[in-house]
């Protein structure tokens, strides 16, 4: 593996961010991100199936047959998420209570099943695993930072934005600020390579 795969997949998370860049998890993300236990909770339960199920995917990708190939992905993930669900309820029980309804959903959530599909199925266990953290730390530190947003807005009274039309309003100006970040990061790397390629 080149350093710059190594750079691109260990961004990936940030640079083409799950939530505000793929649009994946729309649904966990809104309905789960009005408080920030609830937001981080949820982030680090998808962040470990998809690390563990990224790994054990890529581990058995040259076993697996091309016609079950998604439902044995899916029971690999339902597997971990099994483990998830069993710890928060026996663990963390104030948690389980406010996000155990969306445990289960993880299961069909489009970014774990698009990073099988698309990474952990193509590359080998290191790699994986390396995607599986950057594109878990990329949807907790989305949905963590959508819970700062709307706890925060709630708390001095605007309790629009603890509301599933409040989670709308932030998560839509969240993704255009971020879109705009790397627009104008882009736009200068483009002009500074004209300009390179001027000299």
């Amino acid at each position: 593996m080149s350093k710059a795969e190594l750079k691109e997949t260990a961004l990936g998370g940030i640079i083409s961010n799950p939530v505000f860049v793929l649009v994946l998890g729309t649904c966990p993300t809104i309905a789960k991100s009005d408080t920030i236990s609830n937001a981080i909770g949820l982030g680090l339960a998808t962040a470990f199936v998809l690390i563990c199920s990224n790994i054990f995917i890529s581990l058995l990708r040259k076993l697996i047959p091309d016609k079950v190939r998604l439902p044995a992905y899916i029971v690999i993930i339902a597997t971990f998420v099994t483990l998830v669900q069993l710890f928060v309820a026996k663990f963390l029980p104030d948690l389980n209570t406010s996000i155990g309804a969306f445990i289960p959903l993880i299961v069909v959530n489009c970014i774990i099943l698009g990073r099988a599909e698309a990474f952990a199925s193509k590359n080998g266990v290191l790699m994986s695993a390396l995607d599986g953290v950057s594109m878990g730390l990329g949807f907790t530190l989305a949905i963590g930072l959508m819970g700062a947003i709307r706890q925060g807005l709630g708390a001095i009274g605007l309790t629009l934005f603890q509301k599933t039309a409040g989670g709308f309003i932030v998560f839509g100006l969240l993704m255009a600020l971020f879109n705009f970040v790397f627009y104008i990061i882009n736009a200068r790397k483009t002009k500074a390579l004209f300009e390179k390629g001027g000299n």
